[in-house]
């Protein structure tokens, strides 16, 4: 049987690798076998272009390019094997980002991010995503106080930001079977308790 496929997105700041790892643990207490990856990385290649990604500033089309060359990597060793074990992925991150940021935050025409989507994903969609919404200034706040050295997309202004978050909530209203959106600006308990029901729905 064929494992599931999660994927987590939002903004940076709206806390959605915090609940990565709570959500990897509930899978795996209810006895699935859960591969944990994030994009861009999840191989040696594909963290390797992460970290051009995150520091090198490059052409936009040279930035959707280098984003669509890892996940191809980490779909072919990662992902693809591990669904086709029967495990269960849990992803931070996947082609919404791209359409999100690159697309919405950058401008990139989504007719050649549709694409390359279509080249490189051969169809793979996530089975669920949980969309972690919160407003720019509440994000902004949360990445101020955490004190971290920003990565060249953490340092891009609000107004870039909005775009990304609208381009997300654009996506969410397109997809709502597969795409769930939640209110990160909830108490963790709260969210906790949420993709606890999400989790219990699936399983």
């Amino acid at each position: 049987m064929r494992g599931k496929f999660i994927t987590l997105e939002g903004i940076d700041g709206a806390g959605k690798s915090t609940h990565h790892g709570w959500l990897v643990e509930a899978l795996r207490a209810r006895g699935k076998t859960v591969v944990a990856t994030r994009e861009p990385g999840g191989t040696p290649l594909g963290e390797k272009l992460r970290e051009l990604l995150l520091t090198e500033p490059m052409h936009l089309e040279t930035e959707a390019l280098l984003m669509f060359a890892a996940r191809r990597e980490h779909i072919h060793k990662v992902i693809l094997p591990a669904l086709m074990r029967g495990d269960w992925v849990v992803c931070d991150r996947f082609s919404d980002a791209t359409f999100a940021y690159q697309g919405g935050g950058r401008g990139l025409a989504l007719g050649k991010l549709e694409i390359l989507e279509t080249w490189v994903q051969e169809g793979l969609q996530p089975d669920l995503t949980l969309l972690f919404d919160v407003p720019i200034g509440v994000a902004r706040g949360r990445l101020d106080a955490a004190g971290n050295a920003p990565d060249r997309f953490e340092r891009e202004k609000a107004e870039f930001f909005q775009r990304v978050r609208q381009a997300y909530l654009d996506r969410a209203v397109r997809e709502p079977q597969r795409i769930s959106l939640i209110d990160a600006t909830l108490p963790l308990a709260e969210i906790s308790k949420l993709l606890g029901d999400i989790v219990s729905s699936i399983c």
